[in-house]
């Protein structure tokens, strides 16, 4: 599943997410690396960072600690309990990369009269964030199955 959700995931990155038509002259079509590439072009560096960041870096920063979680050899428990940790921690921003992505199209300077078609990459996008919460959700389930957390008193 994580190789899986790491194709669509690039797929989603590099694929057109959305196409705006102005006047049915002008056609512009964006995928999440070109939008960041129009926003660097644009001179716009806040947007950058937060867009690279949270739509680029993170996702995979997640996929990196989920894979570190399922591919432990030893059953380590402080091991598998530092990435369970961490895995939680970036989980919680799991929506914020579809956020990222709404930023993205809204920052591409709409014009006045501007036909929005959604492309295939949205879709492989959204999928592989939903795929992340799902592996999420099976790895942190397993985990407390295997390794259940210690009650407080």
């Amino acid at each position: 599943m994580l190789l899986v959700n790491t194709v669509l995931l690039l797929v989603g990155l590099v694929s057109p997410i959305i196409t705006l038509e102005k006047f049915y002259i002008v056609e512009n079509t964006f995928s999440v690396l070109t939008g960041v590439i129009q926003l660097a072009e644009d001179g716009l560096w806040f947007l950058v960072v937060i867009v690279t960041g949270f739509s680029i870096l993170l996702p995979f920063l997640k996929l990196r600690l989920l894979y570190q979680f399922v591919s432990v050899r030893s059953r380590n428990h402080n091991a598998l309990d530092r990435y369970l940790h961490w895995v939680h921690v970036y989980g919680k921003w799991s929506m914020l990369d579809v956020f990222v992505v709404a930023i993205l199209v809204v920052s591409v300077k709409l014009g006045a009269i501007v036909n929005v078609q959604m492309r295939y990459g949205l879709y492989a996008f959204t999928a592989a964030v939903l795929l992340t919460m799902v592996i999420t959700a099976v790895v942190v389930h397993l985990a407390n199955t295997v390794n259940p957390p210690e009650i407080k008193k």
